[in-house]
């Protein structure tokens, strides 16, 4: 009998056919499409970052016997010892303090300058675009030019204060143990303003403004109408706003290092400088991570409710889902916070009743009738306008007086500089500075380094990003969900948590002093953020596109070059440019991987010129406006789609 004959028989042709069904059945039904979109970014997501983490939790259990060289299993004696080490507990609260204060500062700072640019203003766009200028200048540009400034002999914060008759003589800000914490603390809160600002100003706009009209006709004040409409309508923007934050001002690093150390005598030492110190700087590993992972589990928790409302965005669905022990902690936090605000303000109201009462008489001395207006609608409308005018030039002073000083300063001479001559304009104008930076520092050579670094993680973030989103937007397999929720924790988990788990692994694969360090490093940060705002935006596509693309004969891959990706192009654009920027303003990552002159970028580049306690301001400046320019060039040109990429994929994300 011919064997042919055999395989063509009914039951092993439903053998055949079963097996790859009950593999869809628990694989998922596009498991094979999607595995070679997402396999790329799931093979950096564990080899970088699940990796070193799972590998940092046991190298924390270590310590270094400086006797033999030989390291040792301690347990958890490191984590123990935190709670003795006086260096540890003051870094804690210095690290609180420096929370605190940024976000109260930058929260009270954004919410107005958002309630202003919210309402009718001449020139809105033009000042919306200006208060967003601190956001695109890179770490160590801020943290240069802030540091010229404060400096007690050349710089010009002193001589405006002495002016004023606000001080007698020249302050040390960062040198001043007093002094150096609110200094630092209001370079966060001027780095932070455009991220609070832009969100706020986005959830003011959504506000209803038919609820406010009407609780004005019901004669709810300006006060009342804030905090019972405005504040509960933006709530979950606020939340998102602060969590997010709250992140990122926690695990503070770069800043607090370039412009103080951690100095002077531990006053701005907060725990990520501490980690640094007694990992890199000690080699003390075991002790390092625990320094940095004894904050993971308050991290896990912010991560936890961040995640909770940046997934499930839709409160109506909330509300209607049963309520587990998460979501009742929430609803208590919530009524506590109403209370609190209830407090705040009601000595605004009570001033306001006053003021009500008191114009009341004034009317009914003046014009004989207490229900007309005093001023009439026009004029009202003059002195709000000038009221709000008040209030945002000061801001506008304090974000453009850096770029101002950064740009007089590195147009004079070195002598005009030391000598404190015409300290707010260059007599005479020179470019004796970008001559010198050119041609006696390596600049050149740190730009080429950051360019390379910077495009080559961009195209391979921004590539894997690409194909990751789309198939967790479109393709369902076993596991899609879990991935995204990794995703969201990867983007979100700080820098100072895997630093110094990368540097051990690094170190093994012989990377340090590479490109590649940073190459293979710089996706950790980049590829969760552009794969989480892909995803939105491809959801925002209409799927029957795709579909009779493949009715015509295109496989999904085909599909998705020639028709999804192209609609894409506002958020492949954003996630690109905020990517490259990313990398270019790095610091973190560049200043612990590499040590290698010839290999330094531009962030670490600007550093080194500092020798001790000799400051090149000339160089710095100059040097700071030439890094500062590629990436104020590339939001100028991309802005309409960055924010038409990045808020389409944020909402939806």
């Amino acid at each position: 009998m011919d064997s042919r004959v055999g395989l063509n028989t009914p039951s092993v042709q439903a053998l055949t056919t079963t097996h790859p069904r009950r593999l869809e059945k628990i694989l998922g039904r596009d498991w094979k499409v999607a595995l070679p979109f997402v396999l790329p970014m799931v093979l950096i997501m564990i080899g970088l970052i699940l990796y070193p983490f799972i590998n940092a939790i046991l190298l924390s259990t270590t310590s270094l016997n400086f006797l033999t060289g030989e390291t040792v299993n301690v347990g958890l004696r490191n984590y123990e010892r935190l709670f003795t080490n006086s260096d540890y507990l003051l870094s804690m609260q210095n690290t609180i303090q420096f929370t605190f204060w940024s976000l109260l500062v930058k929260f009270i700072t954004g919410m107005t300058i958002a309630l202003i640019l919210n309402s009718r203003l001449p020139f809105r766009n033009l000042l919306t675009g200006i208060m967003l200028l601190p956001w695109i200048v890179p770490e160590i540009v801020t943290a240069l030019a802030w540091k010229s400034i404060y400096d007690p002999i050349f710089g010009g914060l002193n001589p405006i204060l002495m002016n004023l008759g606000l001080i007698n003589q020249p302050m040390g800000w960062l040198s001043d143990p007093h002094l150096a914490m609110p200094s630092v603390i209001a370079v966060n809160v001027w780095k932070g303003i455009p991220f609070y600002t832009l969100l706020l100003l986005s959830g003011l706009k959504a506000i209803d403004h038919e609820q406010l009209e009407a609780a004005e006709v019901d004669g709810a004040n300006v006060v009342q109408r804030f905090r019972h409409i405005t504040l509960p309508g933006m709530r979950y923007v606020i939340i998102v706003t602060l969590l997010l934050s709250f992140i990122n001002t926690f695990n503070s690093f770069g800043l607090i290092f370039l412009m103080t150390g951690g100095g002077p005598g531990g006053a701005t030492r907060v725990y990520s400088i501490l980690a640094y110190e007694k990992a890199i700087g000690s080699l003390q590993y075991g002790p390092g991570v625990a320094i940095a992972f004894s904050v993971a589990p308050l991290m896990a928790v912010l991560i936890w409710l961040l995640a909770k409302f940046m997934r499930h965005d839709d409160r109506r669905v909330i509300a209607e889902r049963k309520s587990g022990i998460g979501d009742r902690v929430l609803k208590l936090t919530g009524r506590l916070f109403g209370w609190v605000l209830d407090l705040i303000f009601l000595p605004f109201e009570l001033v306001l009743q006053v003021f009500d009462g008191l114009s009341r008489i004034l009317r009914k001395g003046v014009i004989q009738t207490p229900d007309q207006p005093l001023f009439k609608r026009a004029e009202r409308e003059r002195m709000s306008l000038g009221m709000r005018m008040l209030l945002l030039i000061p801001v506008m002073i304090f974000v453009l007086f850096p770029f101002y000083w950064v740009m007089v300063t590195s147009f004079k001479t070195t002598p005009q500089i030391s000598e404190r001559v015409s300290i707010f304009w260059p007599e005479p104008w020179t470019i004796e500075q970008y001559r010198s930076l050119i041609q006696d520092t390596p600049f050149l050579t740190w730009f080429k380094n950051t360019l390379i670094v910077a495009t080559a993680s961009t195209v391979i973030s921004v590539s894997l990003a690409s194909l990751s989103a789309y198939a967790l937007s479109r393709l369902k397999f076993l596991g899609a969900g879990l991935l995204t929720t990794f995703l969201l924790i990867t983007y979100l988990l700080p820098g100072t948590l895997l630093f110094i788990p990368l540097y051990q692994t690094l170190t093994d694969l012989h990377l340090i002093n590479q490109y590649g360090a940073l190459i293979a490093t710089y996706p950790t940060f980049l590829l969760p953020f552009a794969t989480w705002v892909m995803m939105g935006y491809f959801r925002s596509i209409p799927v029957e596109l795709e579909e009779a693309a493949m009715i015509d004969g295109a496989n999904r891959l085909v599909a998705f070059w020639r028709i999804t990706l192209p609609l894409a192009l506002p958020a492949l654009l954003s996630v690109t440019l905020f990517a490259f920027t990313s990398a270019w303003n790095e610091f973190l990552f560049a200043f612990v991987f590499i040590t290698s002159e010839s290999l330094r970028t531009l962030p670490i580049g600007l550093q080194s010129l500092v020798v001790g306690d000799i400051l090149p301001w000339g160089q710095l400046m100059s040097a700071s406006l030439l890094m500062a320019i590629p990436v104020a060039v590339l939001y100028t040109y991309a802005q309409r789609f960055l924010v038409e990429g990045l808020t389409i994929g944020g909402v939806k994300g």
